[in-house]
């Protein structure tokens, strides 16, 4: 593993930047998690859609490495402001998730999505350093509400029971930022009272548990992704209920 103060945190800007990044999300969607999609790039080894011509993708790097490698990208966000979403003509949340509520709320939203660490660095201060960088690009445009869909791997949702449970009895979202499934999959699977929360929040990803512990909160009912092999999940933040405690989990040290 890498010692922390090599990485740097920023927005990808070159064509090697930008290339690094799908890279990085061919081998943790495609090539460890199984997904697919009509814009993915298997000669290449790029993970790709037409909303990356818009959004800016928050990039981990490896100064050391050559970018022309396109491995010195060890960690990715990609970010939708409203701006974006509307020249894009849609968020990409949007193909699973009625957004209604959140785009009638008032409030400045900003879209996360392809959020993934490379292997290596997995555990480490990597997501330390993506927090701090989206903390920065939050306060830069003025965020209030950050949203976006987050995923199980697989598509049993039998065996995702206790988990999305346990999302749906504690961290339903208010109605006036709630999103509501397109093709709706009910996430009360257990009664409150059966529901084995040690089990539940074991099986449930990193990620999800990250955004729970900043106080996130999630959609009506989940999506079932068969392109990608998941069961998707719309997750919900409001800055203003953040307490800093929360985001001292984050960005305290996260820096050099």
């Amino acid at each position: 593993m890498l010692a922390d103060q090599t990485f740097e945190i920023r927005l990808a800007k070159t064509a090697q930047d930008i290339r690094g990044a799908e890279r990085l999300r061919y081998n943790v969607f495609v090539e460890e998690l199984g997904g697919d999609g009509v814009a993915v790039d298997h000669g290449d080894r790029l993970e790709r859609d037409e909303f990356d011509a818009y959004a800016d993708q928050l990039i981990l790097v490896d100064p050391s490495l050559d970018p022309a490698d396109l491995d010195h990208v060890k960690g990715v966000y990609r970010l939708m402001r409203p701006e974006q979403a509307a020249e894009a003509g849609r968020y990409y949340s949007e193909a699973e998730y009625d957004l209604t509520a959140l785009r009638q709320s008032g409030r400045a939203l900003l879209e996360l999505g392809r959020s993934c660490v490379h292997a290596d660095h997995r555990g480490g201060a990597a997501m330390f350093y993506l927090w701090q960088g989206l903390a920065d690009y939050v306060a830069k445009h003025g965020t209030e509400v950050l949203f976006g869909v987050a995923s199980f791997h697989g598509t049993d949702v039998e065996a995702l029971a206790p988990a999305l449970s346990h999302l749906n009895n504690a961290h339903l979202a208010p109605e006036d930022l709630r999103p509501t499934s397109l093709k709706y999959q009910p996430m009360d699977l257990i009664p409150a009272d059966k529901i084995n929360r040690p089990a539940a929040m074991k099986a449930t990803p990193a990620l999800i548990k990250a955004y729970l512990r900043l106080g996130g909160m999630v959609g009506d009912g989940a999506f079932i992704d068969h392109d990608f092999n998941t069961v998707d999940v719309c997750l919900v933040m409001d800055t203003a209920t953040m307490s800093a405690k929360h985001r001292d989990i984050y960005t305290k040290g996260a820096r050099p």
